[in-house]
């Protein structure tokens, strides 16, 4: 079953079990869905769907560090349980010891020798690691390996 499929059996199941927090966010996430499917005139590939769900998930990180610093806890926690609700469909993330071994595999294949090769790796490791780790992580472990 495709994660979208999946998504739309997950918002009848919301509906009935009046989940409103699950059933809305899953609705906002049919939206971007739907946006693309009417924009582009194509049918969304599990692939596509990582990166909408990595890319809502980034959102919802971003927006709880905002109402943290503004004191709005009862925010927080209302972006928590949607972010909670959004790692569910994502694929495991790597750990940093896992993360760290594929980009130095990544660096041989490619011979990246100093922080002018970055560019290269990171699109290399974007293309193997996909969903799997935030950019912000593959970006700060290359910086790492490369200076």
């Amino acid at each position: 079953m495709t994660i979208n499929a999946q998504i739309k059996s997950d918002i009848k199941d919301a509906m009935r079990a009046r989940n409103t927090v699950k059933r809305n966010t899953l609705r906002n996430i049919q939206t971007v869905v739907k946006q693309i499917e009417v924009d582009e005139r194509r049918e969304v590939t599990n692939t596509d769907m990582e990166a909408i769900l990595m890319k809502y998930a980034k959102q919802r990180e971003d927006a709880m560090s905002q109402f943290a610093e503004a004191g709005r806890n009862d925010l927080v926690e209302k972006e928590q349980a949607e972010l909670d609700i959004i790692k569910t469909y994502l694929p495991e993330q790597m750990d940093d010891a896992e993360l760290e071994a594929t980009l130095k595999e990544i660096i041989a294949q490619i011979g990246a020798t100093s922080m002018k090769d970055m560019g290269k790796v990171m699109g290399s490791a974007k293309k193997a690691i996909g969903s799997k780790a935030d950019g912000g992580r593959i970006n700060a472990c290359v910086k790492t390996l490369l200076g």
